[in-house]
């Protein structure tokens, strides 16, 4: 936003992104890798 103030009356909110979720297809992965990943996810990095 602070490089290009253009575009901050295009923002959602303000924000580039806006909170969401993802839903998609496993593969058959088994549960506990799954929710090792979710559980990574919502660390930051």
């Amino acid at each position: 936003k602070n490089n290009y103030p253009s575009i901050i009356n295009r923002l959602w909110g303000g924000a580039l992104w806006s909170p969401s979720y993802f839903a998609g297809i496993c593969g058959g992965a088994p549960i506990a890798i799954i929710r090792k990943y979710i559980e990574q996810q919502q660390t930051r990095h």
